[in-house]
C-alpha cells in the first residue's frame, strides 16, 4: 500500500533513507531470528536428554522409597524424616542468552541429611535420600532450561512478527511509494519540457 506523502524529490530522498534503514533492520532481525532458532534447538535437545535422565532417576528413587515404606513402620519412617538436619540454600541470579534474561538457581547444602539412627529406618532410606539429594541440582537445571526455552520461544515469535512486518508491509510500501513518486516526478518533468517547447515554438512564431 502506497504511503500518503508529498511527491517531491526531498520526500524520495527521505523514503530511500528509510528503505535502506528498514532493509538493514530486516537483515539484523533475520540474523537474530536464525540465531534464536539455533539456540532454541540446542536447548531443546539438552532439555530432552536431561528430562529423560531426571525421569529415570526419579523412577528409581520412587521405587526405592516404596520399598522402604513397605518394610518400615509408618510412624518410624515419619519420625526418621520429620526433622531433617541438612539445610539447603538457594542462590538466585540471572542468566543472559541473546539479551534474554532467564532465572538461574544454584544450591548449596549444609548439615547431615541423615538425621535418624540406624535402627529407625531401612538402609535403603539412606540410598533414597542420597540419590534425591544428588538429583536436586539436575532438577533445578531442568527447570532453568525449560524456562529458558519458553522465553526464547516468546522472543522468536516477537522477532518473527517484526521481520514479517518489515518484509511484507513496510519495505514493499516504501518501494511502491518511491516508484510512484519517481514516476510522478518524471511525468511532471516531461510535462514541463513539453510546455517549454510549446512556449519556445510560440516565441519563434512571433
Amino acid at each position: 500500500m502506497r504511503l500518503q506523502v508529498s511527491p517531491t524529490r526531498m520526500e524520495v530522498l527521505n523514503l530511500r533513507r528509510r528503505l535502506a534503514l528498514a532493509k538493514r533492520g530486516h537483515k539484523l532481525l533475520k540474523d537474530k531470528q536464525d540465531e534464536l532458532m539455533r539456540r532454541f534447538m540446542i536447548f531443546l535437545d539438552e532439555n530432552k536428554a536431561l528430562r529423560k535422565k531426571v525421569d529415570e532417576e526419579l523412577g528409581k528413587i520412587f521405587n526405592l522409597y516404596l520399598g522402604v515404606c513397605s518394610r518400615t513402620n509408618k510412624e518410624s519412617l515419619y519420625s526418621a524424616i520429620k526433622y531433617p538436619q541438612e539445610i539447603p540454600e538457594f542462590l538466585s541470579s540471572k542468566l543472559t542468552v541473546l539479551n534474554i534474561k532467564a532465572p538461574h538457581i544454584e544450591i548449596s547444602k549444609q548439615g547431615n541429611p541423615f538425621s535418624y539412627g540406624l535402627k529407625d529406618a531401612s538402609p535403603d532410606l539412606d540410598i533414597t535420600l542420597s540419590m534425591l539429594g544428588a538429583l536436586l541440582p539436575e532438577m533445578l537445571k531442568l527447570a532453568e532450561i525449560e524456562k529458558l526455552i519458553h522465553l526464547i520461544a516468546d522472543e522468536i515469535k516477537k522477532t518473527r512478527r517484526r521481520v514479517n512486518a518489515l518484509e511484507y508491509i513496510l519495505i514493499p510500501n516504501l518501494e511502491e511509494t518511491i516508484t510512484y513518486i519517481t514516476m510522478k516526478l518524471g511525468e511532471l518533468e516531461l510535462a514541463n519540457i513539453v510546455r517549454l517547447m510549446k512556449i519556445k515554438d510560440i516565441a519563434r512564431a512571433k
